[in-house]
């Protein structure tokens, strides 16, 4: 097998170009070191001059002596993190992955707990797949944020719901970040009866410790689908649960403001519409911090919505369009749509709620909907000119749902136009009063909730 990392691709005009680094040569090594992956890569030719040595397929080698003044060489590799990703060794009593059923493509049963992902990609890791080594690269390599599935401080508990008799010992690396000042973020995933009430109130109480390093944590409500047959018997989180849960995390968060000028620690969107309450303002969110893990999502999407409105005057024109979306955003997707027809009362617009049928009626964000329940809910009802799907209900950079069934394919069994609509409120507002081609739609990865704790794949 021959030696060193894979160059995919070569940015035009860049130092490597110049020097005549091609797609498909090799990297061995910089400055007499052989990467070991992305960030060894980065922090090596970081330098005012590298000695970079380069395998031609031809099986030459190059040694290339560049004075780039820290900058980039222009060199995507084939593999983005230069190395194998980590699949995680826990089993977590409220893994997603596990609840899958079987028959999916593979990707879907990835299991990854790999640190260098937190900062590529912002996964939360639960910091046992973490060597020594790994520890003492991201303090000396100053890599920041760093995102921690903490999901409790009582090291005991923390052993049972990640099923891994060290993961409690794990939560001492959180100490020598803090001495490093590396900034962290955290995420509890709320399981009944067993971390939250009193447990949750410790967690909080410990990780204000860690203030200024720990910026903010989530506290996410468990998924559960419907496939969770031989798997520790967690109960879904009801009404007064919300209610208990949202009680919790406001009297911390004033306390916490009053001392650190930081709201810390914020409730999921889900929280707030199980308990049937108002969202916070916008200030609470400081900034939307927690963002992708379903933290603002809602007053975000609902104050992009009105702000999009705002310069618009409003007009007569005529349309009829369909959107569909999962029972958690449908009301408020219900109330942005009243905005929008309050300046524009011609178009009509047919809201559907999707109910998963897929994973289990319990599963109601809108990134788990499959195609398969999508044409199957949507078969024979009116969808006018075009149906308005979410990014999120498709795989990151794909048209593909989890199910693998394809935009084209909900195209031709619904017989409509399908149209891929980004998820802020401008860009809602956008698809809804302008007609888009198919072609023009763009990927991104979009606010919804998702509960794939640890998944290979983006839903």
């Amino acid at each position: 097998m021959r030696r060193g990392h894979v160059i995919k691709s070569v940015d035009p005009g860049s130092i490597a170009e110049e020097l005549g680094v091609e797609a498909g040569d090799r990297l061995l090594s910089v400055n007499g070191h052989e990467p070991e992956d992305i960030f060894d890569y980065e922090y090596y030719i970081r330098n005012e001059a590298v000695t970079v040595i380069i395998s031609k397929e031809n099986g030459e080698e190059w040694e290339l002596d560049i004075e780039n003044d820290y900058e980039d060489l222009g060199i995507t590799f084939e593999n983005g993190l230069m190395s194998e990703y980590r699949s995680c060794r826990n089993q977590c009593i409220f893994c997603f992955i596990d609840q899958m059923p079987k028959g999916m493509r593979d990707t879907l049963y990835f299991k990854d707990d790999d640190s260098r992902l937190s900062f590529l990609q912002g996964n939360y890791v639960t910091l046992t797949n973490m060597s020594e080594k790994d520890v003492e690269r991201i303090i000396r390599f100053k890599l920041a944020p760093i995102n921690i599935s903490v999901h409790t401080t009582n090291p005991a508990l923390r052993c049972e719901m990640l099923h891994n008799r060290f993961a409690g010992e794990a939560l001492k690396i959180m100490d020598r970040l803090y001495e490093a000042g590396t900034p962290m973020n955290g995420q509890i995933v709320m399981c009944k009866g067993v971390n939250d009430g009193e447990e949750l109130e410790r967690t909080i109480r410990d990780l204000t410790a860690y203030i200024p390093c720990m910026e903010s944590v989530s506290v996410v409500p468990v998924g559960l689908s419907k496939f969770r047959e031989g798997l520790y018997p967690l109960e879904p989180v009801t009404k007064e649960d919300a209610v208990r849960t949202i009680e919790i995390v406001e009297r911390w968060q004033e306390k916490i403001c009053r001392e650190h000028g930081i709201h810390f620690i914020h409730a999921s969107d889900e929280f707030y519409i199980l308990a049937g309450y108002d969202m916070p303002e916008e200030e609470r969110y400081d900034g939307y911090v927690q963002l992708e893990n379903g933290v603002g999502m809602v007053r975000l999407f609902m104050d992009e919505v009105r702000e999009a409105l705002k310069g618009l005057e409003g007009d007569d024109r005529k349309g009829e369009i369909s959107i569909a979306t999962g029972v958690l955003a449908y009301e408020y997707m219900s109330r942005a749509l009243e905005e929008i027809k309050g300046k524009y009362p011609g178009i009509t617009v047919h809201l559907y709620k999707i109910v998963n049928e897929f994973f289990g009626e319990q599963i109601t964000v809108a990134g788990l909907i499959t195609g398969g329940d999508l044409i199957r809910q949507l078969k024979g009802r009116p969808l006018g000119e075009r149906l308005l799907l979410p990014s999120v209900m498709f795989r990151s950079g794909e048209e593909v749902f989890l199910d693998d069934v394809t935009r084209e394919e909900v195209k031709t069994a619904l017989q409509v136009r399908v149209n891929i609509v980004k998820s802020s409120g401008q860009d809602f507002v956008n698809a809804v009063l302008y007609p888009q081609n198919e072609e023009g739609a763009l990927f991104y990865d979009g606010y919804e909730l998702s509960y794939m704790e640890g998944k290979g794949d983006k839903a």
